[in-house]
């Protein structure tokens, strides 16, 4: 028995060294992600929804349709109405042709008159009246140019209401189109295709899981040794005995201390006023919404004694 003591007594301090080197967490909380939930910017049945739980969409994929039939007949009423409008419109060009032959007819006899007027043939008097007459067709060429655009000015304007309904629709045929918004993958799908679905109401849930966020807490002792941009071990369960660490950013220190949440589960509740802070951590596929996490950080090059 002499002879075992001293045995036994080295095993229990190298024990009880152990036991005191062991990594005790500096923050305890869970993961989570950014979740989106999509919906529809417009209402009708879903013809297609190319999505499914646990399937990844890239950001801009087209994923689904609403029934686009009855916007698209409407917009083809609009269209024949444009049509039918601008058929009113009249073209001043054959009423300007006739004025213009009888201004070419006159100009001619100007010049006639003009050659006997030099032979002293004819009276000063005709060529005037000929010269008269050509400004009288040029007015009048004028005028109908204006008459005619006012005349179509007022019937185009009908055509401006029209249009502008016209692109209101268009935008409601675009808005048909789902549009995958965020790169991620489906956690959830809420309707199927061919059901009835409203402006607003969620189709489906998505997160961005190659990178999660351990929410967690800190006491006010704590908060001095932590900055934005900081690195952090963060550790995650791998069997009952032992855990995995993995490497995490500080992204957000709450500016307000709130009460210690009832799911933070620490081993020595210290002060009840606690800070939220965040860490972003890269996913190999690991880490999951809701796990659990732990966090260490070092003081100095040195593992934080302030728990």
């Amino acid at each position: 028995m002499k002879n075992q003591f001293p045995l036994l007594l080295i095993l229990t301090l190298l024990l009880s060294a152990c036991q005191m080197e062991e990594p005790t967490a500096d923050a305890y909380g869970t993961f989570e992600a950014r979740e989106v939930f999509v919906a529809p910017q417009a209402s009708g049945p879903l013809l297609f929804l190319d999505v499914a739980e646990g399937k990844s969409l890239d950001s801009g994929q087209v994923i689904g349709m609403v029934d686009t039939i009855p916007l698209h007949l409407q917009r083809q009423q609009l269209e024949a109405r444009i049509r039918a409008i601008r058929q009113k419109t009249q073209n001043t060009q054959p009423q300007i042709d006739i004025l213009l032959s009888q201004k070419n007819n006159l100009e001619r006899e100007l010049r006639r008159l003009e050659g006997l007027l030099a032979e002293q043939a004819v009276p000063e008097q005709q060529v005037d009246d000929i010269k008269g007459k050509i400004t009288v067709v040029q007015q009048q060429m004028a005028a109908t140019r204006d008459q005619i655009n006012t005349a179509n000015r007022s019937i185009l304007a009908e055509v401006e209401p029209l249009e502008a309904q016209l692109r209101i629709l268009n935008d409601k045929m675009d808005r048909c189109t789902i549009i995958n918004p965020v790169t991620g993958r489906v956690l959830t799908q809420l309707v199927e295709p061919e059901e009835m679905v409203a402006a607003g109401k969620p189709l489906y849930k998505i997160a961005d899981l190659s990178e999660l966020t351990l929410r967690a807490y800190v006491s006010g002792a704590q908060l001095p040794h932590l900055n934005l941009g900081q690195t952090v071990d963060v550790w995650i369960d791998q069997d009952v005995d032992t855990n995995q660490r993995l490497s995490g950013t500080i992204t957000s220190i709450a500016d307000k201390a709130e009460f210690t949440p009832k799911i933070v589960q620490t081993k020595a509740e210290r002060v009840n006023l606690v800070y939220a802070i965040k860490v972003h951590v890269p996913n190999d596929g690991r880490l999951k919404i809701g796990m659990p996490g732990e966090i260490t950080w070092t003081v100095d090059g040195e593992q934080s004694s302030v728990r």
